[in-house]
């Protein structure tokens, strides 16, 4: 069924309805930027950082989802911006999801985020921004929810025909698996997995016809602009596609999909696609679709989360010692092998997180990564997976970290909804990857860039399945 205004119904006739806003995040020039193993400090603004907000007010529940233009969604800000804006709109906190899209050229916050929460010395310039950080995302949900009115949905998939997303991880002819190969690198034999070339969609108009949101989610890291200047790298142009291609200033969310194995490196070529071409191209494939996407007939929100203990990775104190020496050989900028840098950073939080009296002082070696909430947390990690259901027709299911396309392909064949997007970096990002039980085996970049042990995309994959189970029969007609 398609979305023509002729047969346009209210999707409220039972109370829902719906809200969206959007605020600044944009840090000042100063400020450190994330996304790397080496300090560089923002020298200016390409475009705006943004944070986005929907918010659902059903009948009998409530639910919001913000999504931020930055690398990652600590536990700290999660919680911080969870409880400003449970506290105004009285939605529970276990029902607002944080996530990111993961941009590259966004801010380093997480040290600063500590300090500001302790209540330590700190920059005032530095300060304030933290105080933005929460605050502006918190307000993006608080204004959503206030401008909630009865709206009509619409919901489906595009395809994304033009080819922007690629899995960056090789299987060579010695049985290892390499991240960033092409197929013309010697002892290549094939691409190690899939990619998901679905877009998930949700459309939102007024009941007038007028569009007013987009909910989008597509399976492509973050990482196409580089250099020192703030950017929400491709979602940008996603949303400025769509505002031309609806004559509208229409709000465009757009939720990373699993994509822990996807980039944007065509394996069979040198040129990498920019920023703009693949925010352009998924636009365009956006606005394709929207008016054959199937109305959603009266629905009903319901929530549904559970909190799932990842068990962490051991890390012993001469592995601290050791990563320490890494860390200041590579601060006096001796060469370091990447893979050596990375184990010893994330040997730094798994000791900051595992141990009450920790080996090392995190903050003196480490910024990303940092925690108040998880500091001395044990051998596991508690992550929150959450679904917002609509009716039978569309759940979103929010997982932490960067989880590979498997388990969100795994997550999709298994739904009961006709329409799910699978919604990574939510509410946590310590975690750092969260590969498939099979990855670990290949190694690379990814296994050995996560904090978590093998299993633990799988147990996502369980609660997330499990979940969906339960909202599909609480919104079932017999129930």
């Amino acid at each position: 069924m398609g979305l023509g205004l002729a047969r346009l119904a209210t999707a409220a006739e039972d109370g829902l309805r719906v809200g969206l806003a959007e605020t600044e995040i944009t840090p000042p020039v100063g400020f450190p930027m994330a996304g790397y193993y080496h300090e560089r400090l923002a020298e200016g603004t390409i475009d705006p950082l943004m944070a986005r907000a929907v918010v659902f007010r059903g009948s009998k529940e409530q639910a919001a989802w913000v999504v931020c233009d930055l690398i990652g969604i600590s536990a700290d800000l999660s919680r911080a911006i969870r409880i400003r804006a449970a506290e105004k709109t009285g939605i529970p906190a276990a029902n607002i999801v944080v996530s990111a899209t993961h941009s590259h050229t966004a801010p380093d916050y997480m040290k600063e985020l500590v300090r500001f929460l302790d209540k330590a010395p700190q920059d005032p310039l530095r300060a304030g921004y933290i105080e933005k950080l929460i605050s502006s995302p918190a307000d993006a949900i608080i204004q959503a929810h206030a401008s909630a009115s009865t709206v009509v949905l619409a919901s489906g998939y595009a395809r994304q025909q033009v080819p922007v997303s690629f899995n960056r991880r090789f299987v060579m002819r010695d049985g290892s698996v390499r991240t960033w190969m092409n197929l013309q690198t010697p002892d290549v034999i094939r691409a190690a997995g899939p990619i998901d070339p679905e877009i998930g969609l949700l459309a939102i108009r007024s009941t007038e016809g007028k569009p007013r949101g987009i909910l989008s989610n597509f399976a492509l890291h973050l990482d196409t602009v580089g250099g020192s200047r703030w950017s929400a790298d491709y979602p940008y142009f996603i949303q400025q596609t769509l505002r031309t291609g609806t004559g509208s200033e229409v709000i465009s969310l757009f939720g990373t999909g699993c994509c822990g194995d996807i980039n944007h490196s065509d394996p069979n070529r040198r040129e990498r696609n920019k920023s703009d071409f693949i925010g352009n191209s998924i636009g365009d494939s956006i606005v394709g679709q929207l008016d054959k996407l199937t109305r959603l007939d009266s629905p009903e929100v319901t929530v549904r989360s559970r909190v799932v203990p990842l068990p962490l990775q051991e890390v012993t104190r001469e592995d601290v010692a050791k990563s320490i020496d890494v860390l200041a050989a590579a601060r006096r900028k001796e060469k370091v092998e990447f893979l050596d840098h990375v184990t010893a950073y994330k040997r730094l939080m798994l000791d900051h997180y595992r141990n009450r009296e920790p080996f090392a002082i995190a903050e003196e070696q480490i910024t990303w990564g940092l925690s108040k909430s998880l500091a001395g947390i044990g051998d596991a990690i508690p992550v929150e997976v959450t679904v917002i259901a609509l009716g039978q027709d569309v759940a979103m299911v929010f997982l932490p970290g960067e989880v590979f396309v498997d388990l969100g392909l795994a997550i999709k064949q298994a739904s009961p909804f006709r329409t799910t997007m699978v919604v990574e970096l939510s509410n946590c990002v310590e975690t750092i990857y969260i590969p498939h039980r099979a990855a670990y085996a290949g190694g690379s970049y990814e296994v050995t860039n996560s904090t978590t042990k093998p299993g633990s995309g799988e147990m996502l994959v369980e609660a997330a399945v499990s979940l969906l189970r339960e909202a599909a029969a609480k919104s079932s007609p017999a129930k």
